[in-house]
């Protein structure tokens, strides 16, 4: 990609990003996303067809600068792998950007992008699984049950006041998509 492009795109995310700390995310008109990042609505459009994919991917980026992105397959552990934890520390950071994605007039891209992440991150646990006993269904889809439970627990932990940690609900996620530890000392998916 154009540098320009992405310094263009980075400036228009930043924008919607510090815009969405400020205020509830449906009062930001694309005319407040341009006029903060520097550029005139056909130069948004130009990048981004609506507020919401902007969203999604300043999101994806933030999290990226944290560590904490989904972009690896989450490995089966006694307790959540490092990059769950530094997902939901992310999430816990920017707790009201959240909540708004999660609500009734919430960002319908930034959800499933964020489902989306975290099938990726379970289709690894859920092939390892696999090979100790038979799945009740195909992989891609037990992975994308146990992601919608995933975005469930995000979503019912940001609803909580006060808010409980990051690492708090890391472990409840964890213990969710693999089953709580078991007499034997392992995990079920």
């Amino acid at each position: 990609m154009d540098p320009r492009v992405k310094r263009t795109r980075k400036r228009i995310q930043d924008a919607l990003f510090e815009l969405a700390h400020e205020r509830e995310f449906e009062q930001i008109a694309v005319s407040d996303i341009a006029e903060r990042a520097g550029i005139n609505r056909s130069t948004f459009y130009q990048h981004y067809a609506d507020k919401e994919t902007v969203l999604a991917d300043a999101l994806d980026a933030v999290a990226a600068e944290a560590g904490a992105a989904l972009d690896t397959e989450l490995v089966l552990a006694d307790g959540p792998p490092e990059v769950l934890r530094n997902f939901m520390a992310h999430i816990e950071a920017n707790a009201d950007i959240y909540r708004q994605v999660f609500s009734g007039a919430g960002s319908g891209v930034a959800l499933a992008r964020l489902q989306s992440h975290v099938i990726g991150a379970i289709d690894g646990v859920a092939r390892a699984t696999q090979l100790g006993h038979p799945l009740p269904a195909p992989v891609e889809v037990v992975a994308a049950g146990v992601a919608g439970s995933m975005v469930g627990v995000i979503g019912a932990w940001l609803e909580m006041e006060p808010l409980p940690s990051s690492a708090e609900a890391a472990r409840w996620a964890w213990e969710i998509m693999i089953g709580p530890p078991t007499a034997e000392g392992t995990a079920c998916l």
